[in-house]
């Protein structure tokens, strides 16, 4: 039904994402990869996909085309959710899903958090010839403060259903042993180890 929304950032964290159009503010769910590549923008422009469940209309939103051409495919997975393929392009580019996926890389695949041996090997069975049509995208870091990083690792984490408690230790390890770390990377090495 929808292509893309452009529009002007009102509110950011690394779940969501509210763009402005035309007096309407749009709730995108969004990825990590797309969190870190809006940056600072003030408008920007998310190619989405929108699913429709019982309870809800969910927009999702992709800062590139492959990311989200990679997300409808896993969405054709059984067993795997819009919010499960979200979480894999959160702790993964598009390009190492890609590999992954192409190079029968189960393991990488299971590594991320709530993925067990059945579903990613599905992935890889049912993906395996599509995903050359996908081609990875450029990655893009942005630079942030200590608290800041925190506080958006934090709440991407707890809307993704982890405990505050839990979230907050592996936080605090984290940001001891990395530096210069991107909410990102964060984000990424703590879905590791949650």
């Amino acid at each position: 039904m929808y292509s893309y929304i452009s529009g002007l950032v009102v509110e950011k964290n690394p779940a969501f994402v509210v763009l402005d159009n035309q007096g309407i503010g749009y709730l995108i769910n969004i990825t990590l990869s797309t969190f870190t590549a809006i940056g600072e923008q003030e408008r920007v422009k998310l190619f989405v996909h929108l699913a429709i469940r019982e309870d809800a209309h969910l927009l999702y939103g992709f800062y590139t085309e492959q990311e989200r051409s990679l997300f409808q495919q896993l969405i054709t997975v059984s067993g795997v959710g819009c919010n499960t393929a979200r979480l894999i392009l959160s702790s993964m580019t598009v390009r190492e899903a890609v590999e992954a996926i192409a190079g029968n890389d189960i393991r990488m695949i299971q590594s991320v958090k709530g993925i067990g041996a059945k579903t990613a090997q599905r992935i890889v069975v049912d993906l395996h010839d599509k995903v050359g049509k996908v081609e990875a995208a450029g990655e893009e870091k942005s630079p942030s403060g200590y608290n800041t990083l925190k506080e958006e690792a934090l709440s991407a984490l707890m809307v993704l259903g982890f405990s505050k408690m839990s979230i907050e230790k592996v936080l605090d390890k984290l940001l001891k042993q990395m530096t210069s770390p991107s909410v990102e990377d964060l984000i990424k090495e703590s879905l590791r180890m949650l």
